[in-house]
């Protein structure tokens, strides 16, 4: 998993030829690798936009507004669930849960940093600090 993630923050997504790489790297069989990159929804199998947002829609992120937040996520960027906005700055993502239950609902940005309590107001903030 760890091979993955940097050759992702390398490449950008991880595309065949590069889980061959991984694969070749650490003597596996590349069908070890997809099954954990295909697996893991924190892993992009096509190219993504520049800023990644996945947000938890699990029942305890549900239950205090992640329904709502995707869906101002949606309308305010006019792409749905997998998709990148035409100009390639964003890409939207369901995610599973994040482990940070407490602070729902929660959103990951580039698999690195977490928001947390995320109502429509935090996420045009949020927004407004990736321009």
């Amino acid at each position: 998993m760890a091979a993955l993630t940097i050759a992702q923050d390398e490449k950008g997504w991880l595309s065949t030829e590069t889980m061959d790489f991984v694969a070749r790297y650490l003597d596996l069989p590349p069908i070890a690798v997809y099954e954990v990159a295909s697996f893991y929804t924190m892993y992009d199998l096509k190219p993504v936009g520049r800023c990644k947002l996945a947000i938890c829609t699990n029942l305890p992120c549900a239950l205090q507004g992640a329904a709502v937040a995707a869906e101002h996520l949606k309308k305010r960027l006019a792409i749905g669930f997998g998709e990148t906005t035409a100009d390639g700055a964003y890409t939207l993502k369901e995610a599973e849960c994040l482990g940070a239950c407490g602070d729902a609902p929660v959103l990951l940005v580039n698999n690195k940093r977490m928001a947390c309590g995320m109502t429509p107001d935090k996420l045009d903030g949020l927004l407004e600090e990736f321009k």
